[in-house]
């Protein structure tokens, strides 16, 4: 960096100062350094009044910065009714002056004409302001001389780690089922803090490290449309606004079903009810969006020996097959199908099925949903294999359809 100093006393050698001046402009206009040599009435000083009247969009070019020292300043206020530019000689903007302010404009680097410059905003009235770019961080960003909020967007990926970098940033999910962890809470500052929206059709899941712990459990799931403000205490993270946006409310989806993979949105899925109907031409698998709720699934369909099977479509997941003619309660947990009906332990209570068919017994496997029981006519009991009747219970006995095979032999009766 280059410097004039004086050959007899050591110090630096500023321009013969001119302490003040007023300006008005009617164009753009080019100042000079007070130095000999120059001719032009436009010579910077100390402390200019510059006015530009009511013409906007004007500017001043200060001298080349290669001329004199760095630290080399002026203070410039803006008379006029309008902003103007302040420019370097090749015209590189260094600020805008509104109307009404005064700003210190000085040399920071001096290597070449065009220079490295910086200011100082002293405000009107000689009050001082600082310069808000200066003080924009995380969080804040600056439009002309005020500071704003600012919470930068950016997409995650499943697996993302949060960084101490994310402070003050956005986060959005858009995928199905996603994870995502939060660092240790010591390795971050007290005041670190993110925003994160579930934007996806899934849940997705942010959990703790280390023995941390967020809203005191180690984990917290984010359903769709949910967001919050999640903040570091310096020993773990609490979330501020959690909430779900999307509401599940109790209503009934009836859906005509023919055959393949039905994908179903998040509206749809967002009735508890689902009512299929229609006539089967093959197998039909409904995929569901990973979410935690309660499911009444009534297979309304003409079977025609195919099934229904509902799923979440996640990789690993418990899928449910739903016999036709038969309503089942299901509860989802964002991945896996599980049956809800039980029964209380040590309380008397009753399981009423349905009469079902040859073809689709009442009581069957959902590995195998053509084996199991059902009831043919009044007093009877029927178990089918595959569709085929093998067993009948009446009052007045027993049937087997077919040869019977008894390894320990018969006893009682006449035969």
């Amino acid at each position: 960096m280059t410097t004039y100093t004086s050959p007899f006393a050591g110090n630096v050698i500023e321009p013969s100062p001119l302490s003040y001046a007023a300006y008005t402009i009617t164009g753009n206009t080019t100042f000079v350094w007070p130095i000999n040599g120059n001719t032009s009435s436009n010579v910077v000083a100390s402390i200019m009044e510059i006015s530009a009247g009511s013409t906007s969009g004007l500017s001043i070019y200060m001298p080349p910065a290669n001329q004199v020292s760095v630290g080399q300043a002026t203070t410039i206020k803006n008379t006029g009714s309008v902003a103007f530019a302040v420019l370097t000689s090749t015209g590189t903007t260094i600020c805008s002056i509104p109307a009404g302010l005064s700003y210190n404009v000085f040399v920071t680097d001096n290597t070449s004409v065009t220079g490295v410059w910086d200011i100082i905003i002293l405000g009107s009235s000689g009050s001082i302001s600082a310069n808000a770019a200066s003080l924009a961080g995380y969080g804040l960003y600056a439009t002309g001389s005020t500071l704003n909020v600012d919470y930068p967007i950016s997409t995650i990926a499943s697996g993302y780690t949060f960084l101490a970098s994310d402070t003050a940033q956005t986060k959005l999910w858009s995928g199905g089922l996603g994870t995502a962890t939060l660092p240790a809470s010591a390795s971050l500052s007290n005041n670190w803090f993110v925003l994160f929206k579930n934007n996806g059709t899934g849940t997705f899941t942010i959990s703790t490290s280390g023995t941390d712990t967020i809203d005191t459990q180690a984990s917290v799931t984010y359903q769709p449309n949910s967001s919050s403000f999640i903040l570091n205490t310096g020993s773990g993270f609490v979330t501020v606004g959690l909430g779900v946006g999307s509401n599940f409310f109790f209503t009934a989806l009836t859906l005509p079903l023919t055959s393949g993979t039905v994908y179903l949105s998040t509206t749809q899925a967002s009735s508890i009810i689902q009512e299929y109907t229609g006539s089967l031409t093959g197998n039909v698998t409904v995929v569901f969006p990973p979410v935690v709720n309660l499911y009444v699934v009534a297979n309304q369909c003409t079977a025609n020996g195919y099934s229904v099977t509902v799923t979440t479509g996640v990789s690993g997941g418990a899928n449910a097959v739903v016999p036709a003619g038969q309503q089942v309660s299901l509860i989802c947990d964002g991945k896996n199908f599980y049956n809800s009906n039980t029964t209380q332990v040590g309380t008397a209570s009753t399981v009423s099925l349905g009469n079902g068919s040859l073809a689709l017994p009442s009581l069957s496997f959902s590995a195998e949903p053509t084996s199991g029981m059902y009831r043919s006519g009044p007093g009877l009991i029927n178990f089918a294999i595959l569709s085929t009747d093998i067993l009948d219970i009446s009052g007045t006995g027993i049937t087997v359809n077919g040869s019977g095979t008894f390894t320990s032999g018969v006893s009682g009766g006449t035969f």
